[in-house]
């Protein structure tokens, strides 16, 4: 039976591909992916960026976000460890991120899945992002919830 492997990159479109990639750079660590720079170089090339050496990458492109044919997913999840999604909460106060509704976000924000954790936040351009981890025992704890 045919399976895939894994999620290759999920297309986003944002007016600035390069500002667009310095947020995701500041937020969430993800760089240029070097071995598809040169796509980036043609007028509707996506700029590719990612936290594993391309692996698995965001693509994007220059466009306005929610406009007839650039919209359709509805959010990117992002998996972390235990330990890094603590991070990502200890950073909220560094980072002014807004939440679903337009709020600050803040670690108060997390859902407890009961088999992970998440929190659920907008990118400047309003794509719906997600952190999450499945190391619950370890998040739970380090998150001092009994």
């Amino acid at each position: 039976m045919f399976r895939v492997s894994q999620i290759d990159h999920v297309e986003l479109f944002v007016p600035d591909r390069d500002a667009a990639a310095r947020w995701y750079q500041q937020v969430l660590g993800l760089t240029v992916v070097r071995d598809f720079e040169d796509w980036a170089k043609e007028r509707h090339g996506p700029l590719m960026i990612s936290s594993d050496d391309g692996n698995t990458k965001l693509a994007l492109f220059e466009g306005e976000p929610g406009s007839q044919g650039t919209a359709g997913f509805q959010l990117v999840a992002f998996r972390v460890t235990g330990a890094a999604f603590v991070e990502f909460l200890e950073g909220l106060s560094d980072i002014p991120l807004a939440d679903q509704q337009g709020n600050r976000l803040t670690p108060e924000a997390v859902v407890d899945h009961e088999k992970a954790y998440s929190t659920y936040f907008r990118d400047p351009y309003g794509h719906s992002l997600e952190i999450t981890t499945y190391e619950y025992d370890v998040t739970k704890r380090l998150l001092g919830d009994s």
